[in-house]
């Protein structure tokens, strides 16, 4: 079993260094260096991922944040005989359209250097939020066949509507929230978050 860890947008792999050092076979993916030399649209980010989860011989359990959480979405519907189980942290199935244009518009007049530590530049952060616009996963959901751990922080305001929807939704899944925190829980939370991955595992 590989377990994959995929970050969100504004982070890197190193953001779950503190959730995986406690848990076993974690591979934290860098989403930057996926689509290193390419164009960062969401669909070149897919693509690259898609190809790397085909590429293993094992089934894989993927845990993702916000982007990362939309990639996982996205490839246990394609490939649902390859998605042992899945964890969505903070994950909209259909993108808030208003919500991204808004972020965009505030990424064009922040400096370069923000982006930096991130492996993403400030056009790719804008090309990425661009492309993702449109994606609704609504009329395919019923596709994902595997057991679902679908977590939110509890002041992350802007995603726990999308998250406990997500849940009712999807088969066999289920939803936490992490109390005190706020988005990014992987890095706000990582012992609280590690705790509720580790139960989770083992129920499957």
């Amino acid at each position: 079993m590989k377990y994959l860890y995929l970050h969100g947008l504004g982070q890197n792999a190193d953001s779950w260094n503190k959730v995986t050092e406690v848990l076993d076979n974690s591979l934290c993916l860098d989403l930057a260096e996926m689509v290193k030399g390419k164009v960062a649209t969401y669909y070149t980010l897919y693509s690259a991922f898609s190809e790397m989860c085909d590429a293993e011989n094992e089934d894989i359990i993927l845990c993702g944040l916000s982007l990362g959480g939309v990639l996982a979405l996205n490839y246990a519907i394609d490939y649902p005989q390859k998605v042992k189980a899945l964890v969505l942290i903070a994950t909209q199935y259909k993108m808030p359209a208003r919500l991204l244009k808004l972020q965009n518009a505030l990424f064009r007049f922040m400096p370069q250097s923000m982006f930096q530590q991130t492996g993403f530049g400030k056009l790719d952060f804008i090309s990425l939020c661009s492309t993702m616009a449109e994606l609704d996963f609504s009329d395919s959901l019923n596709q994902v066949s595997c057991p679902v751990l679908v977590i939110c922080g509890e002041k992350d305001k802007a995603n726990k509507k999308a998250s406990i929807e997500l849940a009712d939704i999807l088969k066999h899944s289920q939803f936490k929230e992490i109390s005190e925190t706020g988005h990014e829980v992987n890095l706000e939370s990582p012992e609280k978050l590690a705790s509720l991955l580790r139960e989770f595992y083992k129920s499957i």
